[in-house]
Order: structure tokens, then C-alpha cells, then sequence
């Protein structure tokens, strides 16, 4: 637990010394049962001191999630690219990833621009994100909009249900706060 720019959030850190690597960073919540339905939090997330300029922060939601973390859905920011200089990275600030089968190389290489979109983000500055999920349909709300700023018609993993959990990416300083799920 830490206090994050005046909220009481969670921290969510790599294992000490993994703080560069490039891998994932999850917290699963015990006794979560999700398959449809909602959830939202607030997260903040920007690249750790350090790490590669190439990484450009990573932090997200993943839902249905088995196996310890071997499996799930995720919805995920990218804050470092919402107001980059270039269209083409902006239009990579919000992912949708299907673990372990569609990795966003996958996804982005078969089909370019289906499972990623431009919104609005800043590194380190708290945002609003809501998932809902129906079926094998799932939309992303970021910071309260009316319109999801991204739409998977097709869930790779189909109509299934597992945990929740936080996530990031090993080199993200990453915070979440006021998660509720419906």
C-alpha cells in the first residue's frame, strides 16, 4: 500500500531484481469468480527510472484469468504514447492482449489495428478506465466517457471465466486504486 498523488492505492512492484526485466507483474485477487460484467479502477502508470526508452509504461486490467497468470484476457495502457509526436504510436496507448496465444506482436502483426486504439493519456496521472464484459464481447472505457475508446467483438478465450487481476509490466512504477467489480 502506498499514498500515490493524494490516493491510498496499491503499488504494484517486480520482484527485487527484476525491476528491468521484461516480463509481467500480476496481483491476483483471491476469490474473484469473473466472467461477465464490469470493472473499474483507477491506475496510474509511467515508465521506472531507467528503464529502456522503449518501454512506455504498461499497465492494465486482466480478467478471466487461470492458471496463475498463465492465462487470461487483458485490457491495457500504454500512457507514454497518448500524447506522443507520431500518429502511429499514439494509436498504440490502449491494447487489448489474449495470453498466452495472442501476444499484441501477434495480434498487431495478423491484425493490424483490430485490438489497439489512441486515447488520451499521461504518464503518472491517475486515470479512469472500466471494462465491461458480455460473452466473448468486451469494451474499454477510459476516464468516463460515454464511447469505449476500444471494442473486442471476439475474445479469443470465447465465453470463459476465471480471477481478476492487476497487472504491469516489469518496468512500469504502476498504482491502482478504487477497483470495483460488478
Amino acid at each position: 500500500m502506498a499514498t500515490y498523488r493524494g490516493q491510498k492505492a496499491v503499488h504494484l512492484m517486480p520482484l527485487a531484481g527484476h525491476e528491468l526485466t521484461d516480463g509481467s507483474v500480476f496481483a491476483i485477487l483471491k476469490g474473484t469468480d469473473f466472467k461477465d460484467g464490469a470493472i473499474e479502477v483507477d491506475l496510474a502508470g509511467a515508465p521506472r527510472p531507467g528503464a529502456d526508452p522503449s518501454m512506455k509504461g504498461f499497465i492494465g486490467i486482466a480478467f478471466r484469468v487461470q492458471s496463475h497468470a498463465e492465462v487470461s484476457e487483458m485490457f491495457y495502457l500504454r500512457p507514454s504514447n497518448g500524447r506522443a509526436p507520431e500518429q502511429l504510436t499514439r494509436n498504440h496507448s490502449a491494447q487489448y492482449v489474449s495470453d498466452p496465444d495472442f501476444t499484441w506482436q501477434r495480434l498487431r502483426t495478423e491484425t493490424p489495428g483490430k485490438y489497439e486504439s489512441y486515447v488520451d493519456l499521461e504518464p503518472g496521472v491517475w486515470t479512469k478506465i472500466r471494462i465491461e464484459v458480455a460473452g466473448a464481447k468486451a469494451r474499454l472505457y477510459v476516464n468516463g466517457a460515454s464511447q469505449p475508446c476500444l471494442i473486442v467483438n471476439d475474445l479469443k478465450r470465447g465465453e470463459s471465466r476465471g480471477q481478476v487481476a492487476l497487472w504491469s509490466h516489469e518496468t512500469t512504477e504502476a498504482y491502482f486504486a478504487n477497483l470495483k467489480i460488478e
